[in-house]
């Protein structure tokens, strides 16, 4: 397939920092309808195989291609606009009185914290809608900083929202939610999913708890490795789960959802 019909193309990535490597030798295809989920333990190289694809980082080995462009020989300015990026490092950068709406808005700026940029309706009328889709129009004028764990990772996927993305990365999203808190955001990323006009969606996170209706796809990692990738109903399996994360587990459905624990 040509690099220009992938969202995501790399070929032998890896990552290192001194004698320690992030990722070895990963390949990975991404399409524009697809929605991954990319599982592992800690340390297994989620967050960097996320910043990657978020061009945020560059390889040790290997290329990558990111929405047709090579990434180290394109403007990566250019390219991150074109890529929506939720994350709770962002999440701690917001200034502390910043409205939800203004925080939303101002992704169109490639800022955080509303100083003098002037928006006209079409940027605001956009914001408001995305704050409905996600469930919390009714909190656009409240501080970012008064708002429930819930609710800030919702502002947070409206704002990677805003500039019409044609890849949408979550790391890690529901990470601090209580059980409410995560299965409403379960529940507004899987109305997501089911968008035929939503973006390619790539989600990381530890447990399989957390996958939502309607994803499609599924790769493992563990130390930096993978262990299996493809369509998530033949790669999520206990024996695939059990060897990511070093432990005999049982993995059961229901409906479309999954649940994981250790055997015996």
């Amino acid at each position: 397939m040509d690099v220009t019909d992938l969202v995501v193309r790399m070929d032998r990535v890896g990552v290192r920092r001194g004698r320690t490597h992030l990722l070895r030798a990963v390949d990975w295809r991404v399409e524009l309808d697809e929605r991954w989920v990319v599982l592992g333990p800690n340390g297994a190289g989620k967050t960097t195989l996320l910043r990657l694809a978020g061009a945020e980082l560059h390889p040790t080995s290997g290329s990558i291609h990111l929405l047709g462009e090579r990434l180290g020989r394109s403007d990566v300015f250019e390219l991150r606009p074109r890529i929506g990026f939720c994350s709770a490092a962002l999440a701690n950068r917001v200034p502390g009185e910043e409205k939800v709406r203004d925080l939303v808005v101002s992704a169109g700026y490639a800022v955080l914290g509303r100083w003098r940029e002037q928006y006209d309706q079409l940027d605001t009328g956009r914001a408001d809608e995305l704050l409905d889709t996600l469930g919390i129009a009714h909190l656009a004028d409240r501080p970012f900083t008064t708002l429930s764990e819930g609710e800030r990772k919702r502002t947070l996927i409206a704002r990677a929202l805003m500039t019409d993305p044609e890849m949408l990365l979550l790391d890690e999203p529901a990470a601090g939610l209580d059980l409410g808190g995560r299965e409403d955001l379960v529940g507004h990323l899987a109305a997501l999913a089911a968008d035929p006009d939503a973006p390619a969606l790539v989600l990381v996170t530890h447990h399989v708890e957390e996958i939502p209706p309607g994803f499609t796809h599924a790769l493992l990692l563990r130390e930096g490795s993978v262990v299996a990738q493809g369509l998530l109903e033949d790669v999520v399996t206990a024996e695939n789960l059990s060897a990511t994360f070093g432990q005999h587990l049982e993995l059961d459905h229901s409906g479309d959802r999954f649940f994981a624990r250790r055997r015996g």
